[in-house]
């Protein structure tokens, strides 16, 4: 479904070029769960972000079924079918939750009771006609852009460390979203950036990102084994003070 093919990409800082992804090749399939995961400042990110048009890369190219997306903008790639949920949701002062929900493409007359709100754990009689202002708690801006992008019903999901800044309770709700979203058998791929162990259980692959290059991939199984309980893990927790293990 997409594929990277030696993605490099680098910032300017006042100590000259700093490499952030060095010569990326990587394959996400079709309708598997994938988690990437690794130290901070390793590249994780900014990998999600080249996939959705965020950023461009110096040099490589990003492959969707096969066609070359790399010069297409965030907007042309979210036509296509990718979509991207960031880390810290934006606030929309006059808009309602139900407005965004429409111009994501949910459909009250087909979708009367809003069950993309219901999956991520919200009353729709309570927050529908909400706005999507500073009243709302991280959490709640959490699942409802969640809700948002599965009302969008994107062929491929990116979500950036969706647990940053929630509570334990909302926590778990994200959790229970993911696995459900995912079981669904319209559910598309899906990318989620984190560090929990718990999100990682739930990925059918993860992939591990270390100083801009992919250090490790395969099954939950086997990584989550290499990660916490071996060299590895110690080297990203002592090295770059990160604790893979802890869970909200």
């Amino acid at each position: 479904m997409i594929t990277l093919e030696h993605i490099t990409f680098s910032i300017d800082t006042e100590q000259g070029k700093k490499v952030i992804l060095d010569d990326i090749d990587l394959i996400l399939d079709e309708h598997k769960f994938y988690v990437f995961t690794g130290p901070n400042g390793g590249g994780k990110s900014s990998l999600a972000k080249i996939i959705m048009g965020i950023y461009t890369p110096d040099s490589g190219r990003v492959l969707f079924d096969g066609q070359d997306i790399t010069s297409l903008s965030i907007t042309e790639r979210a036509k296509l079918g990718i979509g991207f949920a960031f880390q810290h949701p934006p606030r929309f002062k006059g808009m309602t939750i139900g407005k965004m929900l429409k111009l994501a493409g949910w459909d009250p007359k087909k979708d009367a009771t809003c069950t993309v709100l219901k999956i991520v754990g919200l009353c729709p009689e309570k927050y529908l006609k909400r706005d999507l202002d500073d009243s709302l708690s991280g959490g709640e801006l959490k699942r409802i852009e969640i809700a948002t992008l599965l009302a969008k019903r994107p062929i491929f999901s990116v979500f950036d460390e969706p647990e940053a800044g929630i509570d334990l309770w909302s926590f778990a709700r994200l959790t229970e979203t993911f696995k459900t979203y995912h079981q669904e058998e319209a559910s598309g791929g899906m990318l989620i950036i984190s560090h929990q162990e718990r999100i990682m259980e739930l990925a059918d692959e993860i992939v591990v990102i270390v100083d801009g290059k992919i250090s490790g991939k395969g099954s939950k199984k086997d990584m989550l084994k290499s990660i916490l309980h071996n060299d590895a893990y110690c080297d990203f927790t002592c090295d770059k003070e990160v604790d893979y293990a802890t869970t909200i």
